[in-house]
């Protein structure tokens, strides 16, 4: 399962751009980050009986770490743009960029 932030920053939209990519590429499937904050029972189930879930968060708030953690739904991977090299505010969401994160999303499952 693939969680991402969703936020408005260029970096929030980065994580989500990327994290569809690899749903689209069959590499995870990604689920709704706010039915885990809204705590909607199916995708609670869902991601209680999953096998690894990576979280991408957009900056160092860990939005979507923390999200999953409050909700008790364990990550097996946390992968932080801002550690990539983005910056919040100061980038352009580009292809090149969503598949630089997209690349190293592979290299971390």
């Amino acid at each position: 399962m693939i969680f991402a932030c969703s936020g408005c920053a260029d970096v929030g939209e980065l994580a989500d751009q990327a994290a569809r990519k690899l749903s689209r590429e069959g590499v995870g499937k990604m689920f709704c980050l706010a039915g885990i904050g809204g705590r909607v029972s199916g995708i609670l189930k869902s991601a209680e009986a999953a096998q690894s879930i990576l979280a991408i968060d957009g900056c160092p708030l860990d939005c979507t770490q923390k999200t999953l953690d409050l909700a008790g739904v364990a990550t097996t991977q946390h992968l932080r743009l801002s550690e990539l090299g983005f910056e919040k505010g100061k980038i352009e969401v580009s292809t090149a960029a969503i598949e630089k994160v997209v690349e190293h999303a592979k290299r971390c499952l």
